[in-house]
C-alpha cells in the first residue's frame, strides 16, 4: 500500500509540467497587457484601455492553453493517483502511463471535457439550490448566507469533480457514462464520510493563502514601489476619469483606486493572488486531493452504487437524469 505522500511524490511530475505551461501562459498574458498599455498610452494616451484589450486577448489565449494542455496533465495525474490508491503501486514513467490512460478512457481531450462538464453540472446544482433556498426563507440576508455557503460548496465541488473523475478511471470496465453516474451517487450516499475531508480542504487552503500569498504580496509590493511613480499615477488618473463617468457602475470602487498608493497596493494584491492560485493548484491542491480521493474511492469500493441507487438522483438533477438515460 502506498502512502499519500508517496503517491503525491510519484505524481508530482504532472504538476511540474502543468506549472511550465501555466508559467508560459502568464508570461503571454503579462506581455499582452504590458504591450497593450504601452501602445495605447503612446498613441492615444489611453493606456488603461490598451491594458484591458491586452488582458482580454491574453485571457482567451490562456484559456486555450489551460484547457487543452494543462488540464490533460491534470487528468493524467488523477488517473495515476487512482492507480496508486487502488493498486498500491505506480510505474516508473507515471507521465507516459497517465497520458496513455487518459487517451484510452476518453479517446480525445474533448471527451474528457464533456465528462468533467457533466460532473461539475451535477454537483453545482446543489450549490444553486442552497442559494435559492436561502433567498426564499430569509430574503436578502438569507440569499447572502446561501450565496456564502454556495461559494464554499464550489470549492468542495471542484474536489468532488476530481474524485468522480478518479472513480471513472477506476471503473475502467464500465461505460464512462455509467461510471460517472456511480461517482455522483457516491457523494450523496457517503456525504458524512467525505465531509471529514473539509477541514483538510479549507485548512490547508487558508494556510497556503496566508503563507504563499502573503510572501508574494510583499515581493510585488517591493517591486512595484521601485517603479517610477508616474506608472501608478497614470493608472490612478484613468480610474478617476472612469469614476466621473455617469454610466459607470459602482463608481466608488474606481474612485478608491484613483489614489496612486491604493492602486499600487491593489496591483500587488492582484499579482500575488494570481501567483498564489497558480502555485496552490499545482503543488498544494494535489497533496490535499490524494487524501480526499482515497476516502472517496474506498467508500465506493466498499459499497458500489447500483442501478437502484441512481433513481434517487434522477429527481434532483436534470443533468444526472439525462446521463442516467445515456448510461442505460
Amino acid at each position: 500500500m502506498m502512502t499519500n505522500k508517496e503517491i503525491y511524490r510519484k505524481t508530482l511530475t504532472f504538476s511540474l509540467h502543468r506549472l511550465l505551461f501555466d508559467f508560459l501562459a502568464i508570461v503571454l498574458l503579462s506581455g499582452l497587457c504590458i504591450g497593450g498599455y504601452v501602445l495605447m498610452d503612446k498613441t492615444t494616451d489611453k493606456g488603461l484601455i490598451g491594458l484591458l484589450v491586452g488582458l482580454v486577448i491574453g485571457l482567451i489565449a490562456v484559456y486555450f492553453v489551460t484547457r487543452y494542455v494543462s488540464y490533460t496533465y491534470k487528468a493524467g495525474q488523477i488517473a495515476m493517483m487512482t492507480k496508486g490508491i487502488t493498486e498500491g503501486r505506480l510505474p516508473d514513467n507515471t507521465l507516459a502511463e497517465g497520458k496513455a490512460i487518459v487517451r484510452k478512457r476518453f479517446g480525445t481531450v474533448a471527451g474528457f471535457f464533456i465528462a468533467t462538464r457533466i460532473i461539475r453540472g451535477i454537483f453545482s446544482q446543489l450549490g444553486r439550490g442552497l442559494t435559492s433556498l436561502g433567498g426564499a426563507v430569509g430574503g436578502d440576508t438569507g440569499r447572502s448566507v446561501g450565496s456564502a455557503i454556495s461559494s464554499a460548496i464550489q470549492v468542495v465541488v471542484a474536489y468532488l469533480c476530481d474524485c468522480c473523475l478518479g472513480w471513472v478511471f477506476y471503473r475502467e470496465s464500465e461505460k464512462t457514462t455509467k461510471a460517472t453516474c456511480e461517482g455522483a451517487v457516491l457523494f450523496f450516499r457517503h456525504g458524512k464520510t467525505l465531509a471529514k475531508n473539509l477541514g483538510r480542504v479549507f485548512g490547508l487552503g487558508i494556510l497556503s493563502f496566508l503563507v504563499i500569498g502573503g510572501a508574494f504580496f510583499g515581493m510585488f509590493f517591493a517591486i512595484f514601489s521601485a517603479l517610477p511613480p508616474t506608472v501608478f499615477e497614470a493608472l490612478a488618473n484613468e480610474m478617476h476619469q472612469i469614476a466621473l463617468n455617469e454610466s459607470t457602475k459602482n463608481p466608488q470602487i474606481f474612485q478608491t483606486l484613483s489614489d496612486p498608493k491604493v492602486m499600487l497596493i491593489a496591483a500587488a494584491v492582484l499579482a500575488a493572488v494570481i501567483l498564489w492560485s497558480l502555485l496552490h493548484s499545482v503543488f498544494v491542491r494535489p497533496f490535499v486531493l490524494v487524501g480526499v480521493l482515497r476516502n472517496y474511492i474506498q467508500s465506493g469500493i466498499d459499497d458500489v452504487p447500483t442501478e437502484e441507487s441512481f433513481n434517487m438522483l434522477d429527481g434532483k438533477s436534470d443533468k444526472f437524469r439525462k446521463l442516467h438515460k445515456e448510461a442505460a
